[in-house]
């Protein structure tokens, strides 16, 4: 990027900032407040097994949320990525079932996520096609390909070794009773959980240290300003759908793993958690605005209530109720703090 754009990218960073602190502290607030309700309505939801099972719903929607992150900063709208998981993670379990390394076909899984980000890159750039409906488009597609490839029946028995990724843990301590059965001593940290922590710092080094990180932002910000000053803004927005597509599809792997089934159904509304979960961390839908640390309060906000509402008995058709509203308060402060 040249020296043009890098300083204006500057100016518009130093602009944001404090905004950005202020709506972070705000969203920690919110969350800390979210805790504290639910924990006085349910002693066990502060428990160490309720905490692990947060993490490990969060874990997923965070892995969405980062990708999509990384798309709307550039001004951009991934709505496939749930239709992408369940393909992504339909995949491996096929590969899997016909013989495959785990590994391996973890890793194609991946690819498969990968892939649908790079047509949805290439239909947008290359197209013209509006974001929303070249990744509406791919959600039909990818959910249509992975019920197509199952015949719409779930992918069973797929070993233990499938489910180590979403079901392991590190440091876990496994006590032999007397009797001689197995207590869990220390659940661990779960591998979703370590994988989410990773993927974090690494997304929130690119966005903030490297070169592709800010064209990502100064494409969002002025696009065509980015692209008088040399940034190639088609590449760049093919990356972002490549990685949005990509983190889709290791989204995937970890929901079939804790499932221990590849389900050809699964991540249906996934794409407005994650969503959700980029604007409530500061994410703007004008494009330019957003971090990973935002997204990752977003992603246990988000974890927290889905969470908190199963515990008090409410219906999962009013949770979906709710977080639409949540959705709607973030876009409109979204849109408020725009004006400003």
């Amino acid at each position: 990027m040249s020296a043009a754009a890098g300083s204006a990218y500057a100016t518009g960073g130093m602009g944001q900032s404090n905004a950005e602190t202020l709506h972070k502290l705000s969203a920690l607030a919110t969350l800390g407040i979210l805790i504290g309700i639910f924990a006085f309505g349910n002693a066990a939801f502060l428990s160490v097994n309720n905490g692990l099972t947060v993490l490990l719903q969060t874990s997923v929607i965070g892995l969405l949320g980062i990708g999509m992150t990384m798309v709307i900063i550039t001004g951009g709208i991934d709505l496939s990525v749930g239709a992408v998981l369940a393909l992504s993670g339909t995949a491996t379990g096929l590969m899997v079932k016909a013989g495959v390394p785990v590994p391996l076909a973890m890793a194609g899984g991946v690819g498969v996520g990968a892939l649908c980000g790079l047509i949805n890159g290439l239909v947008v750039t290359k197209l013209r096609i509006t974001p929303f409906v070249a990744t509406l488009g791919m959600m039909m597609i990818a959910r249509g390909t992975a019920l197509q490839l199952t015949g719409a029946a779930p992918v069973s028995r797929l070993g233990e070794a499938f489910g180590r990724l979403g079901n392991g843990a590190l440091f876990r301590i496994v006590e032999q009773q007397p009797n001689g059965l197995s207590k869990v001593a220390f659940p661990g940290i779960p591998y979703p959980a370590i994988l989410l922590l990773v993927v974090a710092l690494m997304a929130a080094f690119l966005l903030k240290r490297r070169p592709l990180g800010r064209h990502i932002y100064a494409t969002g910000s002025n696009e065509e300003a980015a692209r008088l000053s040399g940034v190639n803004v088609n590449r760049t927005k093919i990356a972002a759908y490549v990685m949005s597509g990509a983190l889709a599809g290791l989204a995937g792997n970890v929901l079939m793993s804790r499932l221990v089934t590849a389900q050809p159904n699964e991540g249906v509304m996934y794409e407005l958690d994650a969503i959700a979960a980029a604007v409530i961390g500061g994410a703007s839908l004008m494009g330019g605005v957003g971090t990973i640390s935002g997204t990752m309060i977003g992603a246990f906000i988000i974890g927290v209530l889905r969470n908190g509402l199963n515990m008090a008995g409410v219906s999962a058709f009013i949770q979906q109720i709710i977080i639409g509203f949540v959705v709607i308060a973030a876009v409109f402060v979204d849109q408020l703090r725009s004006r400003r």
